[in-house]
């Protein structure tokens, strides 16, 4: 099945508001603030179930390298770590004065934000595109991805209620993409059907997804259990006792998501909360390395002060590995 399945439901990245709303986090716990994504994980993290909630420096470094680059950087020993971070200190220093300031920090974030989307779309275009021409029909999308329903795969074929479904989902998301309604997507057109998080014309179809995907009873909205429901699962856990971040949630939708107190998320309090207009995840993210790295609080990082917090920034396994290093070359 294509990568897109997994990544069908676009949940991505923010699973709380930050210094906004004070929530906890599991592992399996679904995020559905919508953004592009700084990162594959978890901002934070809940340590061993200990009900203990950490900042996920994973996160990180992932926002500040890109996923596939803070891959890279996992590898290196200390000192060429640092070497690259130094290179890229002054790719981020476009002014090249020595100092980096905030609204260069966030303009690299954005930028390394923008580049994930577009790697990815052009890696499921390639993967779709069959005829290799500008466009790619419903056809070309659907028997790639939903391969098993068409008569010509081999057996065993699996198709269930849940596979039908995601194909009908789909096939509105690909009409609603299809913005010159000719059957087919131009590249522009496909980055808004994978990606329908980061296009405005996709808003109301984003907000109808979500609600019919966590909507149990038909009435069009959320409720408080089946929002619960949603993101902790007490059969799948063995555990009918609830863990103090389900309970944060439970305040938080009462307090922040159900606004008008009526027990259930509208339409519109669901877009509230999918597309949050008071938080701005990059500028959340830049604000946290620079409370991690500014040491003489100048707003302003400088080289040093960068690699001095080169852990915080490219990955603390770098530094794990380096040991690792020096320790087999001490034997």
């Amino acid at each position: 099945m294509s990568s897109f399945l997994c990544f069908i439901s676009f949940l991505l990245i923010i699973s709380c508001y930050a210094g906004i709303l004070p929530t906890g986090t599991q592992n399996d716990h679904k995020a559905r603030v919508l953004d592009l994504p700084l990162s594959q994980q978890e901002h934070f993290t809940d340590l061993n179930n200990d009900k203990k909630v950490e900042h996920n420096t994973e996160y990180d470094h992932e926002a500040f390298l890109g996923t596939e680059e803070a891959k890279n950087f996992d590898k290196l020993p200390v000192e060429e770590s640092k070497k690259r971070l130094g290179a890229l200190f002054d790719r981020i220093d476009k002014d090249h004065n020595g100092t980096i300031t905030k609204q260069e920090l966030k303009d690299w974030i954005k930028s390394v934000q923008t580049r994930y989307i577009s790697d990815d779309v052009q890696k499921q275009w390639i993967q779709m595109n069959n005829d290799s021409n500008n466009e790619i029909s419903w056809n070309e999308y659907d028997k790639t991805t939903y391969y098993a329903l068409y008569d010509d795969v081999p057996e065993p074929k699996t198709v269930t209620d849940q596979y039908l479904r995601l194909q009908k989902k789909d096939r509105r998301r690909f009409t609603k993409a299809d913005e010159d309604g000719n059957g087919n997507l131009n590249k522009r057109e496909f980055a808004d059907f994978i990606h329908p998080e980061q296009s405005s014309r996709m808003k109301d179809l984003v907000i109808t997804e979500t609600i019919e995907d966590i909507d149990r009873n038909g009435d069009g909205m959320i409720s408080l259990e089946e929002f619960i429901s949603d993101i902790w699962d007490s059969k799948q856990a063995n555990d009918t006792t609830e863990p103090d971040w389900v309970k944060i949630e439970r305040e938080n939708f009462r307090k922040y998501r159900d606004l008008d107190h009526d027990g259930k998320m509208n339409r519109k309090e669901v877009e509230l909360w999918l597309m949050p207009t008071d938080y701005d995840n990059i500028q959340a993210e830049t604000e946290h390395l620079f409370h991690e790295a500014d040491a003489d609080q100048d707003d302003q990082l400088s080289k040093e002060e960068i690699l001095e917090k080169h852990d915080v920034f490219v990955g603390s396994q770098a530094t794990d590995w380096g040991a690792e290093l020096r320790i087999h070359n001490d034997l």
